[in-house]
């Protein structure tokens, strides 16, 4: 029996039948800009570029903010992502003055792609699929690797030479200049941020975790001072075979995220969740970092609106759903909250309205949260609706 989501989303990556790009031991191509940073074996790790055997402006395979928008297709995003080929060498974290980590820096700084040549040890093979972060193709380790002249993003460019700068303070400045979240994550993770003596690489899916973390504590701060939502308010969206649906409640700060994984594998219905109420959470969340970049766009919703809610999230993902990443959370958030939201009185009647929005009975999601069964026991609430939604 499958307890936890890490459980789920390894079998079901196990199952995935795919094929990524073939390519020799030399590749002349293009670097998105892209890069990887492992976490195996911390706090030496693999290191190294991601590149695609053609040249020219290869940047939608590895800016995940655009795909949505850009109406691009679950078989888009993972052909764009199993053509980009892995080059890693093992490296301390703290060997920041390394050469080839200088150039793993000037490729995260970038504005544009790069062109870049290397020669592998051997031919690069397999793939990676993750629910943290977005797959790519076959790797190997890189014995030589140079790269064209770089042009750098400005903003970026200006966070780098600020060596006084903290992490914490450039990754707020970067996001309220509205510098694309995956191009400051990457500059964060190659230590290409930060006070001077304290830059490190910091592994990919680490990283990601952290930049969503640090903003969403940084907004929470901001969004505690707003005044309070008056009604209760539904937001939705649907991408990539998944279903979102945001209830913000008329109540002080406190978050549950829901999220049902339906025949993907097989008959199952699987839902996994946390929570956080008013006093915040200490532990890490048990279903990863999703529930930190879901909590960040949430947040970031608020602050530009000045207003303060609690917040329900109800998420469905439906046969033939891949794992691509925390992007798809991050993305489905921020496209449902500009969406025009549907407006209720109460508790129950915008629960009422998911319900008809739901593949799975909405009992189901109740029987697995806490908070939310909490808000129903708080409320007023009908006999009759009590019967139909809370566990016996």
């Amino acid at each position: 029996m499958i307890r936890s989501k890490n459980a789920y989303l390894k079998k079901l990556t196990a199952h995935m039948k795919m094929k990524s790009i073939k390519v020799g031991q030399e590749l002349d191509g293009s670097t998105p800009p892209s890069v990887f940073i492992g976490s195996w074996n911390y706090p030496k790790v693999y290191a190294g570029p991601m590149m695609v055997p053609q040249q020219g402006d290869t940047a939608i395979m590895d800016s995940p903010e655009s795909w949505i928008p850009g109406q691009k297709s679950q078989e888009d995003i993972i052909g764009y992502r199993l053509s980009l080929v892995r080059g890693k060498q093992s490296i301390s974290i703290t060997d920041i003055n390394n050469s080839f980590i200088e150039k793993l820096q000037e490729i995260s700084l970038a504005s544009t792609s790069i062109d870049s040549e290397a020669t592998f040890t051997k031919r690069p093979r397999g793939l990676s699929f993750s629910e943290e972060t977005t797959p790519h193709g076959p790797s190997a380790l890189i014995e030589k690797f140079d790269i064209d002249t770089v042009k750098w993003d400005r903003e970026l460019e200006k966070v780098y030479y600020d060596n006084d700068l903290r992490a914490r303070e450039a990754l707020i400045d970067l996001h309220q200049k509205g510098v694309p979240f995956s191009n400051v994550q990457k500059a964060f993770s190659v230590g290409a941020i930060g006070t001077g003596k304290r830059r490190k690489l910091v592994p990919t899916r680490w990283s990601i975790t952290a930049c969503d973390s640090t903003l969403a504590d940084t907004l929470l701060k901001k969004v505690r001072n707003y005044p309070l939502l008056e009604t209760y308010r539904v937001y939705e969206f649907s991408s990539l075979n998944n279903y979102y649906a945001v209830i913000l409640t008329p109540t002080e700060w406190q978050y549950e995220w829901m999220e049902a994984f339906i025949k993907v594998l097989g008959k199952e219905e699987l839902i996994f969740s946390d929570y956080e109420t008013n006093a915040g959470k200490k532990e890490y969340s048990r279903v990863g970092g999703c529930y930190y970049t879901c909590k960040m766009g949430l947040l970031d919703a608020m602050d530009k609106e000045k207003k303060q809610a609690g917040a329900i999230v109800l998420r469905e993902a439906y046969s033939g759903y891949v794992p691509l990443g925390v992007f798809n959370v991050r993305e489905n958030i921020k496209y449902a909250m500009e969406q025009e939201y549907s407006e209720f009185e109460d508790l129950k009647t915008s629960l009422d309205y998911v319900e008809t929005k739901l593949k799975i009975p909405l009992s189901k999601f109740v029987k697995k949260s806490d908070l939310l069964q909490d808000l129903l026991k708080s409320r007023q609430t009908t006999l009759d609706f009590f019967k139909k939604h809370l566990p016996k």
